[in-house]
């Protein structure tokens, strides 16, 4: 058994597991896991750069895990950092602030690695099942990026495109510094025409129609699965391997669209750091479902955190 601690730095939030991991049963047992939208790629799109309030609000979560694995005693750390780290100019701040409070240098690990610690995270438990068919295609919604994996007990095609919900939203919701509330019908089109083609560049690399199981991941989808079941407050247990049905993504995605952002806020399960974005995130997955043809997303809790706790075990 081996005490391991993962950080997943993405470009919307920053997250926190802290596992036992037992190679030899397959186990995974987690003793904390925790979440913080300090939203790191805020502006990265347009500037190209890590704003300094992005960053401080970065590394005060960092302060406060660093606290958590201290406590805990985890023997190993492993700290990744996805999209908008890879995008920015001026990212060697951000690894020299993380290493200076964690000790750990994050590792700005590329899109297939990203893929990959995605399929392995979500997919690991799922091979004694018998009502889900292969191969999975595994995509994780980011806020930067979205990162399609097609594999049954390994990865056989994967593919990063640069469309996520914070990235979709910064793009073509906000005008002057304020976002449509709610998206005009024009800005919700150019999403989409950002998406059919992001789908064209993902389907040259990963053969999107020989999926026969569809696994959604992060905070767009999970969220979208506790709307679904109707849930008063955000509950793990109940939406880990919840199936939302392709009808009922298209029914919430237009309800989101056409509120306000008092009325998304308002949700019960709506985390507040996703109410700006979700709407961007719930038509990604519309988009990649009516792409596939698929009829139902599994909803995966588990997923890069999961994967990078294995790679250290």
């Amino acid at each position: 058994m081996t005490r391991v601690a993962a950080v997943d730095c993405g470009t919307n939030s920053i997250r926190l597991l802290v596992a036992d991991c037992d190679p030899a049963t397959g186990q995974l047992t987690d003793l904390a896991r925790r979440m913080e939208i300090v939203r790191l790629g805020q502006g990265v799109d347009r500037t190209g750069r890590l704003a300094p309030e992005a960053l401080d609000r970065t590394f005060a979560a960092c302060r406060d895990y660093a606290a958590v694995i201290k406590e805990s005693g985890a023997e190993r750390i492993r700290f990744a950092a996805t999209s908008a780290s890879r995008d920015a100019e001026n990212r060697e701040v951000f690894v020299r602030g993380v290493l200076d409070i964690l000790g750990v240098r994050p590792e700005v690990i590329s899109g297939d690695q990203e893929a990959e610690f995605s399929f392995t995270g979500a997919t690991r438990e799922l091979a004694g099942r018998t009502d889900l068919e292969r191969p999975y295609l595994v995509v994780d919604i980011g806020g930067g990026s979205t990162e399609f994996v097609l594999g049954d007990d390994r990865v056989r095609a994967a593919r990063s495109v640069d469309v996520g919900c914070v990235r979709m939203t910064e793009r073509h919701l906000v005008h002057g510094g304020k976002i449509s509330d709610p998206p005009r019908p024009e800005e919700v089109d150019a999403i989409r025409a950002d998406l059919a083609a992001a789908l064209d560049r993902a389907a040259e690399t990963v053969p999107l129609g020989e999926a026969r199981t569809l696994v959604g991941l992060a905070g767009s989808v999970t969220t979208l699965a506790g709307i679904a079941l109707g849930l008063d407050a955000y509950d793990s247990a109940a939406i880990h391997h919840s199936r939302l049905s392709r009808a009922r993504v298209e029914e919430i995605t237009h309800r989101l669209l056409a509120s306000t952002h008092a009325e998304r806020a308002a949700i019960p399960v709506m985390h507040p750091g996703r109410v700006d974005v979700i709407a961007s995130g719930a038509l990604v997955l519309l988009s990649i479902m009516e792409r596939m043809g698929a009829e139902e997303v599994v909803v995966s809790e588990h997923d890069i955190l999961d994967g990078l706790a294995w790679s250290i075990a």
